[in-house]
């Protein structure tokens, strides 16, 4: 039960430290592809040719020195019974993420400090008084969240990235909370992409099974553009497992993965605007007859700003 209840505080320290990113590689679902030796059909004598479909390229754009804020929001509620017994834990977190660009590249490879500027964090579990953990207010950090204020405000990840969201480097700056894994960034295709094209990226997940053996679950993200308004691209995002699961107790492992929603990108400026991935799942028999759990998650991000570092006019450098 307590390693349960564990997975729903583990889920707000993943603000903390992201590992690897969805984007380690970008795969194309056979529909997208184009089939060889494939030809187009062609009109008949009193048909109109068609327009060609409109396609979008999606890609990241980023100026050495600018700081990008985002809040990010993780809710989740996780209720288990076991031997008749129910238990309901909670847990929310506020804080705000922060990327240093430090350099770019002429082919739009960035080059970036990840790190945490504050945070706010509650765990609630029945009949147990509330954790509360407030970077800004708080001197010290509650049982249990002293790793989680350590890694506020001090640089977590040096991160080498292309404009399509492939992570080329990493270097981890600091011991940071254990967590499962997230993403850091979201994939785009190398290449332009029309409305209802799709691309996924592959993610293996460990879990253990009952006799301590650590197991390889393949899973996916998969990723299809919704709609295009004002330049901004609505992206839709769905969790799949591709490794057939007939175990229950590596099931309740993979439950947290498994959330679908939509992420707002702006093609002019090259970034996330806003996401919103959310989770409703039920889990039956994960520990012995009668067991339960039911996980429901909202995991919301938002850019806030993006300051630009830039050189003072000569008029301002000289005005008092």
């Amino acid at each position: 039960m307590l390693r349960l209840l564990g997975c729903a505080f583990a889920l707000v320290c993943t603000l903390l430290c992201p590992p690897a990113s969805w984007a380690d590689e970008v795969d194309e679902t056979p529909e997208s592809k184009p089939t060889p030796n494939s030809e187009a059909p062609k009109p008949e004598a009193n048909e109109a040719p068609q327009p060609p479909v409109k396609q979008y390229e999606l890609a990241y754009k980023f100026t050495a020195g600018e700081k990008l804020r985002t809040e990010v929001v993780h809710q989740a509620t996780v209720q288990t019974t076991i031997q008749g017994t129910t238990q309901i834990a909670e847990t929310r977190s506020l804080s705000i993420k922060v990327w240093q660009v430090k350099d770019v590249d002429d082919d739009g490879t960035v080059h970036f400090v990840h790190m945490v500027e504050s945070i706010d964090m509650r765990q609630k579990s029945q009949g147990r008084k509330e954790i509360r953990y407030n970077s800004e207010e708080d001197t010290e950090a509650p049982p249990g969240y002293e790793d989680v204020a350590k890694a506020v405000g001090v640089p977590l990840t040096i991160v080498t990235m292309d404009k399509y969201g492939k992570i080329i480097k990493r270097q981890e700056r600091r011991l940071q909370p254990t967590s499962i894994s997230t993403q850091m960034t979201m994939p785009l295709p190398d290449h332009p992409v029309a409305l209802g094209a799709t691309w996924s990226t592959p993610i293996d997940i460990d879990v253990t099974l009952k006799d301590g053996e650590v197991k390889k679950i393949k899973t996916r993200q998969k990723f299809t553009l919704e709609a295009v308004s004002d330049d901004v691209a609505t992206i839709g995002v769905d969790s799949q497992i591709l490794t057939p699961i007939h175990d229950p107790a590596i099931e309740a492992q993979l439950i947290q993965r498994l959330s679908s929603g939509n992420i707002r990108f702006d093609m002019t400026a090259g970034r996330v605007l806003s996401e919103q991935l959310d989770l409703d799942r039920h889990v039956v028999g994960f520990s012995g007859a009668g067991s339960s759990m039911h996980y429901v998650t909202r995991f919301t991000e938002k850019l806030l700003t993006a300051d630009v570092a830039r050189k003072k006019k000569p008029e301002e450098a000289t005005t008092k």
